[in-house]
């Protein structure tokens, strides 16, 4: 059975033939690094996701969190894994020096953790919703927030979570319940409840940090009326210790078909004792700070969905080579050896799905990785605005797209294993399982389409969407050789029907028709996505074209091959399945919209 989490030829490709991320060394920020740092510490990552992540995943998965008189026990092996994480520096990894970070880029951290994603996602959760929660304090936190709960965080010895969730509300975050009363003595008391609050309860820190979104008495109705506060497990003095507990209580486990290692809570606060919370930032503005960690976790779960779904592909690649099945359909004599699976057709079909879908996936999450490193860190004041603006825009498909073809992909893996695949001895049905809550968490696919079609497309007069367009025309551009050409031209026509199509959308929601114009938003997210992701192939098409003519060894140039004909793949196979989408969108179709609930 492959170690293989991520293949490092294929990271390596992208991250420096592709994006030239080399090149964010020339930068004041980076300076201190090189290359060579950059691929030591992937490389470190890739050998501690293997030894310590990699180790207990079927077990964690196996051998869920239990609640067990009134604490939650768990695999030790959980702990030892988010220590060595923390040991490590990864926690943080991006940060400045002044906080004991690596200052790394977020591309070469976003590749990083992609390996322990790959390698265990349930584990992999804690370290990813810390360093995400520390993030939000050090951007909005005041020092004291930031001198009590920073250095704890980033060291491993507190955690963090974001609990935005209420039993009665769902997604619709205008409508949560959770009360913040202002005290005397510079805190609030929270009392309301929260659920599917992943990391919310455990046993491997000293200290739970979570951020909590509610409302202050008296606050403006929906959405404008929210605030963010901290509200650790336990009471923290002025030097970050931990003290007497809060009034935070688990009031039970939820047990999910995926992701079982990463505990998910239902949250009670303000029930049992008084629950002090810590406003950060201004009143009612909580939902602006919080859709930071949103949109980082976004971008996360579109990571985790496309590594999770790159180390099915690798398993059944394996598998598909060494399993002996059958003939070839030209071959009559039934007494000649069996070959190898992936001699079919129909099984090389189906790989070639999965690496289309997985390394089409990891590109455009590595591409949003580079934004974010441009969006802060270019010289040009100008690029980082624009950097911004570019993400902010592909964020719903970063999310969206690879968590909706990583598990198209797992689902694929198991069939190439066949009736083997989904057994619990093999490891792509777990893939299968950690990958389908992608869709959901961290809103919803069908939210992302909403956001997507209802307002990024039209932020600062589709300024985004221009910004966009121009950098595709680069690439477009650069295609030079015949394939390429044929690539970039298929992909410029479907470019140009997507954008009549959203121009004529534009003028239905000018004219009040939004719930007909948003009702097919998951055909414009389909078709916004599958574009983008041919312009990642695109990318990488033109860089193995380019490489191939000087390759000098026969895995250079089956590396290279093998990119070119997985392009092909999705230029002849995936990009063509828009039409449909366009076609319903022209006519703004009215099937989903008219049917009536007592239809069904």
């Amino acid at each position: 059975m492959t170690d293989t989490l991520i293949d490092r030829r294929d990271l390596a490709f992208q991250l420096y033939e592709v994006m030239d991320t080399e090149a964010l060394t020339q930068r004041e920020r980076f300076s201190e690094h090189s290359k060579d740092t950059f691929d030591a510490v992937i490389e470190t990552a890739d050998k501690m996701a293997k030894e310590k992540f990699a180790n207990h995943n079927s077990a964690a998965d196996k051998d869920e969190p239990k609640f067990v008189n009134g604490q939650v026990e768990m695999l030790p092996d959980v702990k030892q894994a988010f220590d060595a994480y923390a040991e490590a520096g990864f926690l943080a990894g991006r940060y400045g020096y002044d906080l004991g970070g690596m200052q790394l880029p977020e591309s070469v951290m976003a590749a990083c953790n992609g390996f322990f994603t790959a390698a265990n996602p349930g584990t992999a959760g804690y370290p990813f919703l810390t360093t995400a929660a520390a993030n939000l304090i050090r951007v909005f936190g005041n020092e004291e927030q930031k001198t009590k709960f920073l250095p704890n965080m980033l060291s491993g010895r507190y955690s963090g979570t974001m609990a935005l969730t209420e039993p009665h509300a769902g997604s619709s975050l205008a409508d949560i319940r959770t009360s913040a009363t202002p005290t005397d003595d510079g805190h609030y008391l929270i009392k309301g409840a929260k659920i599917y609050i992943s990391g919310g309860e455990q046993s491997i820190t000293e200290n739970i940090v979570h951020m909590v979104l509610a409302k202050i008495k008296g606050a403006p109705a929906g959405v404008k009326g929210i605030s963010l506060f901290i509200v650790p497990k336990f009471h923290v003095d002025e030097n970050g210790n931990p003290g007497e507990r809060n009034g935070v209580s688990l009031a039970g486990l939820i047990h999910k078909l995926g992701y079982r290692g990463t505990t998910s809570t239902a949250l009670s606060f303000g029930d049992d004792a008084p629950c002090h919370g810590y406003l950060v930032g201004e009143p009612h503005q909580g939902l602006k700070y919080m859709f930071q960690m949103m949109n980082e976790a976004r971008i996360g779960v579109g990571f985790g969905a496309a590594v999770i779904g790159y180390r099915g592909y690798m398993h059944s690649l394996e598998y598909a080579k060494d399993r002996l099945q059958g003939r070839k359909a030209s071959e009559k004599n039934p007494e000649s050896p069996q070959v190898p699976i992936i001699d079919h057709a129909d099984v090389r079909r189906m790989l070639l799905a999965q690496k289309a879908y997985s390394e089409g996936g990891l590109a455009l999450c590595l591409y949003g990785a580079r934004l974010m490193d441009d969006q802060h860190t270019h010289p040009d004041e100008q690029k980082r605005m624009e950097a911004g603006k570019l993400l902010d825009l592909l964020t719903p498909v970063i999310k969206a797209w690879p968590s909706e073809f990583g598990p198209k992909a797992n689902d694929l893996a198991i069939q190439v294993y066949g009736g083997a695949g989904y057994t619990r001895e093999y490891p792509v049905e777990q893939c299968w399982r950690d990958n389908r809550l992608n869709p959901i968490h961290e809103g919803t696919n069908g939210i992302q389409a909403l956001d997507l079609l209802g307002r990024k497309i039209w932020q600062d007069q589709s300024h985004g969407l221009q910004l966009l367009m121009q950098e595709m025309q680069v690439d477009l551009q650069a295609a030079t050789t015949d394939r390429c050409q044929q690539w970039a031209l298929s992909l410029s026509e479907t470019l140009q029907q997507a954008v009549k199509v959203t121009q004529s959308l534009g003028k239905s929601l000018m004219g009040g028709e939004v719930d007909k114009t948003l009702a097919n938003a998951s055909c414009y997210l389909h078709l916004f996505g599958h574009i983008i992701v041919s312009w990642m192939w695109l990318r990488q098409a033109n860089a193995a074209a380019n490489a191939l003519a000087s390759a000098n060894s026969d895995s250079e140039r089956n590396f290279y091959q093998g990119k070119l004909q997985a392009a092909q793949y999705f230029f002849h196979w995936e990009l063509p399945t828009v039409a449909q989408d366009l076609v319903l969108l022209r006519n703004q179709d009215d099937t989903c919209l008219n049917m009536k609930a007592d239809w069904f």
